[in-house]
């Protein structure tokens, strides 16, 4: 896709009545010829991006190796011997506070069955795919670090994949990479790449969708 069809739709979002809040942009790709109970038409991906324009919290749960420097770096660390003392309704508290959380390997199955009913069907268990299953000797900073700046684009339910771009306190370009950046990431982990997208739209929180057709009527200078 190019750059000036996004620009000018991240322009054109913005446009939108001014609120009294940070409002985020969101990406929406509808997906076209997927099989959602193929293995490999379920797309996970983390995608990290050089500025994501908003806080991300992070959880961790570790062992006595671990805890020190998780309580030092994330902005919650729980030690395994507290586990049990979680109730269902305290979990679902959790998820609904962080964005992603990390565990050692070592104590993932006691994670799993304690954390795992509530936090597995919100695509919150910690996954090794975003790093988040780490090993003893971890650099949990590095890691911290990383995932401030990474972004889930995940196909659910329906084939389509909603995820966060930016906000509107972040410059165009900067948005615009960001958008280019996930859109390449989807369509190659695609099986038929560009030919299983359907449409892509961009949004401010409040605002209406704005198309990305791959042919705009958009000024010959905004094209590149």
């Amino acid at each position: 896709m190019e750059k000036g069809i996004i620009l000018h739709a991240v322009q054109e979002a913005r446009k939108s009545p001014k609120r009294n809040f940070v409002q985020s942009y969101e990406m929406v790709i509808n997906l076209k010829d997927i099989d959602l109970k193929k293995p490999e038409h379920q797309l996970n991906l983390y995608v990290p991006l050089k500025k994501s324009g908003k806080k991300i919290k992070v959880c961790a749960f570790c062992g006595t190796e671990l805890y020190t420097q998780a309580k030092d770096v994330c902005d919650r660390a729980i030690v395994s011997d507290e586990f049990d003392r979680f109730s269902k309704k305290e979990i679902k508290k959790l998820a609904g506070e962080f964005d992603y959380f990390i565990a050692q390997g070592n104590i993932m199955n006691k994670v799993a069955s304690v954390f795992g009913r509530v936090l597995g069907p919100r695509g919150k268990m910690p996954n090794p795919k975003a790093g988040c299953v780490v090993t003893t000797n971890a650099n949990i900073s590095l890691l911290y670090d990383k995932l401030q700046n990474t972004v889930n684009a995940r196909v659910r339910k329906d084939p389509s994949i909603q995820c966060y771009v930016g906000n509107d306190s972040m410059k165009d370009e900067e948005i615009t990479e960001n958008v280019m950046t996930i859109y390449d990431t989807v369509i190659h982990n695609l099986p038929n790449e560009k030919n299983n997208i359907k449409s892509v739209s961009l949004k401010l929180t409040m605002g209406k969708p704005i198309n990305l057709a791959e042919k705009q009527d958009i000024p010959k200078d905004k094209r590149h």
